[in-house]
């Protein structure tokens, strides 16, 4: 599949209010095409065509930039708060006490929201990455100019490339939700959350389980985007992404025992 048709991809499926900012590769591309097609650009000094090419992408770097650190953010603030929330959860359940099924199904789905909007933002990073050196190899081969290698060197020192902390956030929120999804507390809260959904009617029960489902849908394909984009591909080599080491894959243990603990079809 082309570049252009898995970013199309990849920006349908991810969330609404994240769709329009990707890395605006179709104009990139028609920008590469206006200035290869310029007799004084081919091969040549590049001049007010490539000066417009680098300032454009520029301006994306740092569009991308700004969103991935707002995002980053609010992680961090989120994965604090609901750090606190199971904590809290977990401490009503002593005693012999069984924490509320409501309040242990509203608990859960917000950890798989997060781990899922956490494994998106790491795929748009990932996605637009890939994007940068896609429209620099085009932009050399077309031009015979050589702008990729020290646009890339920039690029690896941007925030929105540098995913350490939100890596870390995923793999702590993993530890969090095998610990929930795998409690016999929780086990005992699910199978209520069941006999709960069974007896709702309507959209009203609907609903809820609708929008857990579409943010587990995207997770686990953006898991396969990112496991595809850091495998060795047509672009595979000293520009490509470094292999995926968290989170694991599309089939890992979390995935499968929040599958296996409470169904949802995908």
């Amino acid at each position: 599949m082309k570049f252009g048709k898995r970013l199309k991809k990849q920006v349908e499926e991810s969330l609404p209010e994240w769709r329009d900012k990707f890395l605006a590769y179709k104009r990139l591309k028609k920008l590469v095409r206006l200035v290869s097609s310029s007799s004084g650009d081919v091969g040549g000094g590049g001049g007010g065509g490539e000066a417009e090419f680098v300032r454009l992408l520029d301006g994306e770097v740092d569009r991308i930039n700004a969103f991935f650190l707002e995002q980053e953010e609010e992680f961090v603030i989120r994965q604090r708060e609901l750090q606190e929330t199971v904590e809290k959860v977990a401490g009503s359940g002593g005693g012999g006490r069984r924490p509320a099924a409501a309040e242990m199904r509203r608990v859960r789905k917000e950890i798989v929201d997060l781990h899922g909007e956490m494994v998106l933002l790491l795929n748009y990073s990932a996605v637009n990455y890939t994007g940068l050196a896609k429209i620099l190899k085009k932009y050399d081969k077309r031009t015979g100019r050589l702008l990729r290698l020290p646009f890339i060197e920039k690029v690896l020192r941007q925030p929105f490339f540098t995913t350490e902390l939100i890596s870390r956030l995923v793999r702590d929120c993993e530890a969090t939700m095998e610990a929930i999804f795998t409690s016999s507390v929780a086990t005992t809260a699910m199978a209520g959350d069941r006999r709960t959904w069974k007896g709702c009617s309507g959209d009203a029960g609907m609903a809820p389980m609708a929008d857990q489902q579409g943010i587990f849908r995207n997770t686990v394909a953006a898991l396969a985007t990112m496991e595809e984009l850091r495998s060795g591909s047509s672009t595979y080599g000293r520009f490509s992404l470094p292999p995926m080491a968290a989170p694991a894959s599309p089939e890992s243990d979390v995935l499968q025992s929040i599958q296996i603990a409470d169904p949802i079809p995908i």
